[in-house]
This record gives structure tokens, sequence and C-alpha cells, in this order.
């Protein structure tokens, strides 16, 4: 006998053709370039099987905590009731304390979609949402973010005193980034909750608009969350494997069956990549790091060389390039193995960026590859340290030979780099580590 899904309140909930059909309208990619393997061709949408939607369920189950700064106290909050507070809070009206927003619907977006969907487990940094909605004013978009804080000091314990629990008070302790776009036909804008290092932060994009909402096929997965919320406020059982709600993923790269496929194998594709800001280059060569490798090999080296332009575009001082490595490092490389890649990743960068920049002039070129190398360094120096001889002078004095020996003792130089091992200047370490 075949699994018969059976839905709490079937009056209440939609039926999977007006889901399909939903999504493919609310959709605002709608590019038909092919891609590698034909991209486009095949259905963008499918229906999650249980198991998928058993995963879903405990991601959604989860309580998130939001860490607060100062004297602010962590927010423990189970992220679909996070959610269904949020969307009430925007879709209450404006002299209720909401923004007065219709929420046209919810997905889950990004590395934990790539969770749900995938067989085996994929490890994710940060919880994607994205609140799809009509936004036509920057005044809409301020009442968004008073929602949102509203609901934040509804979340406060109640012993907490309401007079801290001001707008400014809220996004200085809650929030660690805000982003709004409207050009371009773009129209959207983030707020990231958390900025505890180690803790997966909850990122709320409220979209009108957005033409580009990928980067690669393995992270365009888009999870439509109502029915699954629907189905609590509705349902007096818990989800089994004879009763769950149907559920429908997308992938806005354009073929669900591939873009999953890529997943699963591990596959790495993307389509007209100088349309990303940045070019997609850093977090090319993070697929790289973690055991990825591309889709049509034949076709890479031209990608990389617009990964490479669109990068040194949008960011062509020395200075944003350091500020946006080092911030990809220490956002998207969290916990103990992930952080062991930093070395490897840097190095794979370097490569690239060697073999596939062709807009930059040789002092710039070099200039960013002496800036990798350096990063490069500081991780080996991080994670490798030995033992060396210190030379003359560096521990207590001359030694004996005429004042050419080295004097007894030893220092620590982590990084094992050339510079180290001819007793040279090492810039990553000179001080207090390498004695040169």
């Amino acid at each position: 006998m075949g699994v018969i899904k059976v839905t709490p309140d079937t009056a209440s909930l939609i039926s999977v053709c007006d889901m399909l059909d939903d999504m493919k309208s609310e959709s605002s990619y709608t590019s038909s370039e092919e891609g590698c393997g034909g991209a486009g061709g095949g259905e963008r949408h499918a229906v999650l099987s249980y198991e998928q939607v058993r995963r879903l369920n405990d991601v959604m189950d989860e309580v998130v905590p939001i860490h607060g700064r100062g004297n602010f106290p962590t927010l423990h909050v189970r992220l679909r009731e996070l959610v269904a507070g949020v969307r009430a809070r925007l879709e209450a009206a404006v002299a209720a304390g909401g923004a007065g927003v219709a929420v046209r619907d919810v997905r889950l977006n990004g590395g934990a979609a790539s969770h749900v969907l995938a067989d085996r487990a994929q490890p994710y940094s940060d919880i994607d949402l994205i609140f799809t909605a009509e936004l036509p004013t920057a005044r809409h978009c301020d009442r968004v973010k008073a929602a949102v804080l509203g609901h934040l000091a509804a979340l406060m314990p109640p012993a907490t005193p309401r007079r801290r629990a001001t707008p400014a008070g809220l996004k200085e302790a809650y929030v660690s980034k805000m982003v709004r776009v409207n050009s371009d036909g773009d129209r959207w804008s983030l707020i990231s909750l958390g900025n505890s290092r180690g803790h997966k932060s909850v990122e709320l994009k409220f979209v009108d608009t957005m033409r580009r909402q990928f980067e690669f096929s393995v992270d365009s997965f888009q999870i439509a969350l109502d029915s699954l919320l629907a189905f609590h406020e509705c349902a007096q059982l818990p989800i089994g494997e004879n009763f769950y709600p149907t559920v429908v993923g997308e992938s806005v790269y354009g073929d669900f069956d591939e873009a999953l496929l890529h997943l699963t194998e591990k596959l790495i594709a993307t389509r007209r990549p100088e349309e990303i800001r940045g070019g997609g280059l850093l977090k090319y060569c993070a697929l790289l790091a973690k055991g990825y490798r591309a889709a049509c090999p034949d076709k890479i080296k031209t990608l990389e060389r617009y990964m490479c332009s669109r990068f040194f575009i949008d960011f062509p001082e020395l200075g944003q390039q350091r500020a946006k490595l080092e911030a990809y490092l220490r956002n998207h490389f969290v916990g103990r193995e992930e952080e062991a890649l930093k070395h490897r990743y840097l190095t794979l960068l370097h490569g690239v960026v060697r073999e596939s920049t062709v807009c930059l002039m040789g002092h710039e070129r070099r200039q960013t590859l002496a800036l990798i190398e350096t990063l490069a360094c500081r991780e080996l120096c991080a994670r490798a340290p030995i033992m060396m001889p210190a030379p003359m002078g560096a521990v207590g004095g001359m030694g004996a030979m005429g004042g050419m020996g080295m004097v007894p003792g030893y220092v620590v130089c982590v990084c094992a780099c050339a510079a180290c091992a001819c007793m040279c200047a090492c810039e990553c370490c000179r001080v207090p580590l390498c004695p040169a």
C-alpha cells in the first residue's frame, strides 16, 4: 500500500497543483539561458519526500539562540515560532505595531535548504529565510525593520526593563548585519540576527524583486514553508510517515533534479557569474576546498575568468579585498573542521587568481597575490607549530664562535615558510614568534 499524505485540514491548505502554480508565478528568476548541463530545460519544482519533510521539520523545530551584545540577554526561540511571529508582525496593521505588508510566502534558502534535500549530512552555518512581499517604497522597508525589532522586543524575558528595548538598542544588541537594496530592478532588504561566533545566525531576507537569487546550483534551493507552518497550526498529531504535509521545493538555478544531482555528487555549476556580486569567486574556492569539482571541466576556466573579473570590479582596492577576504574566512569557516580548511581555501584562491585574472595591471595582481599569501601564512601559523633553534641575539645575547653562533634556547615558529626556514623575515609572525 502506498504512502498516504494526509493534511490536517484540506480546506485550509493549498493543493499541490496550486502550490506549484503559486511558486512558478511568484518566482522572480526568469532567465532561460542554459547553464552547464542544460539547466533550465527540466522542471524547477519538486514535491519533497517524507524523509526530506522530516528533516525540514527538525530544522524548523530547532531552538536557535539569538545572542545579544552587552547586557542584553540571549533570546531562545523555536525557528518556526520565529517565522510565524515575524510574519504576523509584518501583516499586522501599522496602527497595531505591524508593517501592514502582505506576505506572499516564506521560504527556507541556502545551506539549511541543501541540508534538508541532500541524502548525506550537509553542514550549514546560517539559517536563511526569505519572506516574499510587496515593498514598493523605502517607507515599507522601514516598517519591516520596525516590525522585526518589535518582535525581538516581545521575545525578551519579562524581567527585562522595557526602557532598554528601544529600536536603536535592539538593533545594536541583536542585529549583526542590515542591508537594503533598491536599484536596477532589485528591491529587497536583509536583517541578520545573532553575532556570536560558533553559533548559527538567522538571516531574514524580505524580497520584493531580486534578479539573482543564487551563486551556484548547489545553493539554489528554496523550500516553501507555508504548508508546514499551517500543519503545525492545525494538526493534533506529530508528523509521521503516513501523516505529513505536502511541501514543495524549487531550484532557482533552473532544473531541480540537475541541481540536486550536483549537490549529491559535489559538482560545481553556475550561469552568468558576472551577474553575482563578487563573481562568486570566494564561494567557488570554498566549494573546491570542500572537495567539490567542476560539473563541466571544459568550461570552468572561462567561468573562472568571469568570476575574477567581477570580483575585482566590485572590490578594486586592496583594502576592500582584505576586508572581504577576512570577513569571508570569519563567517564561512565556523567550527573545528571548517577552520582547518582555511589554508587550503586560500591556496586554491591564490591559484585561481594567479591563473585566471586578466583584468588587473601586473603590480595590482602581485599585490592581491601577496595579500592572499599573507593570509594563508597566518592560517598555517595558527595550526602547525614547530620548534626552531633561536638565532644569534634572539634569546639572550650573542653566542660563542665570535658572535656568529647560535645561543641556547628555542623559539616557536609556526608557519614553516621558506623565510623562517632560512631564519629570515616572516611578516605574518615576525613579532613575537619569529626571531627575525
